[in-house]
C-alpha cells in the first residue's frame, strides 16, 4: 500500500506527523510512504523508516517570486514528480489552503482530510474526498494520529505515539556521548525568548556539574546572542553552522536540553531526550512536548521574563 502524506511546514509540525506512520506501518505491514515537505524540511522524513521518497515543494520561496520564470518551471517539475505515482490513499494532514489547493487536489489517489468543523482553513476541506471529523481539544500529534487511523481504517493504538527516529541517530553520536547540555536559546517570535540575563544565570548554575553546554544557532543574529551567552563560560561552546541532520545528532547525544518554544524543542522530543521547554505567551496544553521525559515550565504572568533561572535549573538537575 502506497501513501502521499502532505505535511509541508513547520519544523514541529512535520515532526509531529512522525508518530502517525509509525502506527500506520505497525497495522498495515506493506504501507510504505511518499512525503510532500518543504525543502527546508526535506531531511526530517527521511529519518522514519517507513517512508519510501521525499519529495520537495518550496511554496515559502516560490510566493516570493510566484511569477518568475523560475518559479514557474520548478513548479512544473514539482507537480510533474508528484503525478508519477498513483497512491492508494492521499493525505493532507496539513489542512491549509494552499496545501489542498497547490498539492493535494493535484495528486492521483483518494485524498483524505479534516472537515470543515475540524480543520484550521474550511475552505480547504472543498479538495478532499473523505473527510474526517477529529476533535480540536486534543494534542497535535493525536489529531494527526487520529486522522490517519480513519484515513487508512486501522484502530487508533492506546500507547503514546512513537517518532521512530531516535534510532537513526544511534550509530553517530558524539564521542562524548551524555556528557553535555544543549540549550537552545534561539526562536522566531520576541516574546518566546527568554533574557540573555536568564540563560547566563543558568550557565552560571550549571558550571559546577562538570558538564559541557552546547549552543546551537542559525541565523548570524543568533550566532551572536550565543557568542554573548557564552562569553567568560570555559564551559560552554558555541557550535558551527550546521545542517538540521547535525543539529539532531548533537541534540540525541546530549544529557538534557532547555529550550525556548522552538521547532528544536520538538526535534529534542522526537529523539526522546529529557527536555525542559520555556513557555510565555504560548500554552503548551496543544502543541507543547510530547513523549518521555518532556517537561514545561509555564509563566503565570505569560511572560518569559517571569521564569527564573533557578526555576530552571532545579527541574534540570534531576538529569544530572
Amino acid at each position: 500500500m502506497r501513501v502521499l502524506v502532505v505535511k509541508t511546514s513547520s519544523m514541529g509540525d512535520v515532526l509531529h506527523t512522525l508518530p502517525a506512520l509509525t502506527d500506520a506501518a505497525n497495522n498495515i505491514s506493506d504501507i510504505t510512504f511518499d512525503w510532500v515537505v518543504e525543502e527546508n524540511f526535506a531531511q526530517i522524513p527521511s529519518w522514519h523508516y517507513a517512508v519510501n521518497n521525499v519529495i520537495p515543494v518550496a511554496i515559502r520561496r516560490w510566493r516570493k517570486s510566484w511569477f518568475s520564470k523560475n518559479t514557474r518551471q520548478e513548479h512544473h517539475a514539482f507537480i510533474q514528480t508528484l503525478r508519477q505515482q498513483e497512491y492508494d490513499c492521499i493525505i493532507d494532514a496539513q489542512g491549509l489552503i494552499k496545501s489542498a489547493f497547490l498539492i493535494t487536489r493535484k495528486a492521483r489517489g483518494i485524498k483524505h482530510g479534516l472537515d470543515r468543523q475540524s480543520i484550521k482553513e474550511p475552505i480547504a476541506s472543498w479538495f478532499y474526498d473523505v473527510k474526517h471529523a477529529i476533535p480540536k481539544q486534543m494534542h497535535a500529534i493525536e489529531r494527526v494520529r487520529m486522522l490517519f487511523a480513519q484515513s487508512l481504517q486501522y484502530p487508533l493504538p492506546d500507547s503514546m505515539g512513537d517518532y521512530a527516529i531516535a534510532r537513526h541517530f544511534l550509530s553517530s553520536l558524539p564521542s562524548d556521548n551524555q556528557q553535555y547540555l544543549v540549550f537552545l536559546h534561539a526562536t522566531t517570535r520576541d516574546e518566546k525568548h527568554w533574557t540573555e540575563e536568564a540563560w547566563r544565570k543558568l550557565i552560571k548554575l550549571t558550571e559546577a556539574t562538570g558538564l559541557k553546554i552546547k549552543l546551537p544557532w542559525g541565523a548570524e543574529h543568533e550566532q551572536q546572542r550565543a557568542i554573548r551567552l557564552a562569553q567568560g563560560f570555559k564551559h560552554v561552546e558555541v557550535l558551527p553552522k550546521l545542517s538540521l541532520s547535525d543539529v539532531a545528532t548533537i541534540i540525541a547525544g546530549a544529557k538534557a536540553v532547555v529550550s525556548v518554544d522552538t521547532g528544536l524543542s520538538h526535534l529534542t522530543a522526537a529523539l526522546d531526550r529529557p527536555n525542559i521547554t520555556l513557555f510565555g505567551e504560548t500554552d503548551p496544553k496543544l502543541i507543547g512536548g510530547y513523549g518521555k521525559n518532556q517537561f514545561s515550565i509555564i509563566s503565570p504572568e505569560k511572560s518569559m521574563r517571569t521564569i527564573q533561572a533557578e526555576q530552571v535549573y532545579q527541574q534540570l538537575a534531576q538529569f544530572l
